[in-house]
This record gives structure tokens, sequence and C-alpha cells, in this order.
């Protein structure tokens, strides 16, 4: 086994929910139960239950064959997922707070956790799951980050919240959002704006155009970290 192999097989056997942390990852490369089945030739339902917690916690064996396939379904598909998880990521910590969760969070529910008001695409949150956010700096994105690094506020997947601090409108971020999309293939589940009254009408047309659930919150920076952190654990 490959590094990265071998930290998502570690990250899965030491987790105290292993079947949450197999379904996270299932869901990270985007590989649905039957996939992941035929793939293996077993049963969809055998993955099920792994991730249900109807069968008792995978050995070492089972979960290295597990993320070998993920790997290997995702490199016959291109391997982007794989590119980058492998990344060298060392995001600016004063730009970009990445967090990453122990299991996907539906986005109903991760709205709720941050008291979040939804601007656009409502009916979407219900459908989206997010596996981490990133906190960012507006300002400092948008004056000293060149686009090249937008990779960064990705962290491990892009299936994540992007929650923009300093925000006057939400117009500046958004932008941010779709360009970064042209440069790097990339866009967010979430995009949340935090403190901002009114969201600029662009800024709720490109997050309808890109398909993003769009929310603000007014709710202390602190008090929205510790009501995420226990989605991390």
């Amino acid at each position: 086994m490959d590094q990265l192999s071998t930290t998502i097989a570690g990250e899965i056997c030491l987790s105290k929910d292993p079947g949450g942390s197999m379904k996270k990852w299932r869901e990270i490369f985007n590989v649905s139960q039957t996939d992941l089945a035929e793939f293996l030739k077993i049963s969809s339902s055998t993955i099920s239950d792994y991730e249900g917690g109807r069968r008792k916690s995978p050995g070492i064996g089972v979960v290295s064959r597990l993320v070998e396939a993920l790997i290997e379904i995702d490199k016959n598909l291109g391997g982007k997922i794989k590119k980058q998880l492998e990344k060298d990521f060392k995001p600016r910590e004063n730009v970009f707070n990445v967090h990453e969760f122990s299991k996907a969070v539906n986005g109903k529910v991760f709205a709720e956790s941050i008291e979040g008001e939804v601007v656009a695409n409502q009916l979407k949150l219900k459908e989206t799951n997010v596996f981490g956010y990133t906190v960012i700096d507006s300002l400092k994105v948008i004056l000293e980050v060149p686009v090249t690094e937008y990779m960064q506020m990705y962290g491990k997947t892009p299936e994540r919240a992007l929650v923009f601090l300093k925000v006057e409108s939400g117009r500046s971020p958004m932008i941010a959002v779709k360009v970064g999309r042209f440069s790097t293939e990339m866009k967010p589940n979430i995009v949340v704006l935090h403190g901002v009254e009114k969201v600029d009408p662009i800024a709720i047309k490109i997050a309808e155009a890109e398909k993003i659930p769009l929310l603000i919150t007014n709710k202390s920076l602190e008090g929205l970290k510790d009501a995420l952190k226990k989605f991390e654990e």
C-alpha cells in the first residue's frame, strides 16, 4: 500500500466509528455502494452493513481491499481525487483555516448548526453533504493570494463549506469561487458569508448559476467553530 492508502486505512481502523469512516471515504471518492460492491465482487448489502455498523468492525484485510478498490476505481476515471489528496497541502494559515469532518454532514444539519439562513438554492441544500469546512479571510484571499493557490482552500476535498469572513456584500467571495472553478476545476458544496446583512444580487446569481447553496450567518466566529467542532471528532 502507498502512503495515501495507508493513511486512509489507518484512519478507518483507528476510528471510533469505522463504518462511518468507510462511508466518508467512499463518498469522498464519489463511488456508490453498488459500484464498490461490484468491483470487490461482494453484495452491496455487505457494504451497507459495514457502513451502518450492523457488522462487526472490519479487519485490516477488509479495509485494505476497500481502500485499494476506491483508489483503483478513481484511477480508472483519471485519478483526480487521488491527485488532490496527495498534494503537498501547506495552506496559508493566515488566509485558509482548514477543518475536516470525521464523516459526511448533511447540508441542512450544517446550516442549522451555524444558525445559517439560506439565500440561494435552499432545495439543493437538503441533498448536499460536506466533509469539512474552510474559514477564509476574504480580504486577504482577494488581495494577496494568486488564483493558482486557490486549491489550498479545498483541503482534502472540495466537497466542503467555504466560510468567508470580513464580507460586505458577498460579491467578491462568489466571484473568487467562480474564478477559482475555472483555474482548479473545483467548486465547494456550500458557501457561507459571515456577518453580512444584505447579500449582493450578483452573489446570489453566481450561486444559482453554479448550483451552490449560499448561506449567511451572524453567529460569532468562536461560536461557529464550537458548533462545528463536534463534527470533527
